[in-house]
């Protein structure tokens, strides 16, 4: 069994994704134990930023026509599908950085399109794959919030996991994760400390639901 994991977070130590994404991963581990974990670091080891044009451009060119940079373009592309292909679950865990989605998962997701087997409008070669996407968000967003609606990645992320990709998808969201960083967020540390505590168990959750669960055939 394989365990796809991505992680977006600019932060290693510190970080609140990444500490939903070890949930997630601890209860996997648990069922499988010994399993192999494929790792992939968006946000510090991020994928080129003139990667998805070559990419796209190569990707209508007969190979022999490529130049070296969308022949290197298009490898990488294949190389992002295969690990996702590889994999018996996936799990995504991405922050939300200034109202979007973060530029290192929205380079991946372009560069993973061109690749013929997760061309949107298709069955995609993962569709029904188990996977979670774990977020944060530093302030909060809900209903009723100064910030309602300013949560510009959620709802495209879940757009492409589910609906473009086909994937089998769970969801874990956790906010006010800035509460203790921030001092403008101290008067919300007990609404933080509860939001945390629920989003940490939403995950291990998850986890343990990813790590019963077998893909479907695409």
């Amino acid at each position: 069994m394989t365990l796809f994991r991505l992680d977006a977070s600019i932060r290693v130590e510190g970080s609140h994704s990444r500490a939903l994404g070890d949930l997630v991963e601890r209860e996997w581990s648990r069922v499988h134990p010994g399993s192999d974990v494929v790792r992939r670091h968006l946000g510090t080891e991020p994928l080129p930023a003139t990667a998805w044009a070559d990419a796209v451009a190569g990707g209508v060119l007969p190979a022999g026509d490529r130049t070296a940079a969308q022949a290197d373009a298009t490898a990488l592309a294949a190389r992002l599908v295969d690990e996702l292909v590889g994999a018996d679950a996936l799990l995504f865990a991405v922050p939300l950085y200034n109202f979007g989605v973060s530029q290192h998962f929205k380079t991946y997701v372009d560069l993973v399109i061109t690749d013929p087997r997760m061309a949107a409008g298709s069955t995609t070669a993962v569709a029904g794959k188990p996977a979670v996407l774990a977020t944060v968000r530093g302030g909060a967003y809900g209903a009723g919030t100064p910030r309602e609606g300013w949560d510009h990645a959620t709802g495209w992320m879940r757009r492409i996991l589910e609906d473009v990709w086909g994937l089998d998808l769970r969801s874990v969201e956790e906010e006010f994760s800035l509460v203790g960083e921030n001092p403008a967020l101290d008067e919300f540390a007990g609404l933080a400390d509860d939001m945390r505590a629920a989003a940490a168990a939403l995950a291990t959750e998850h986890g343990r639901d990813l790590a019963a669960l077998r893909p479907h055939a695409a």
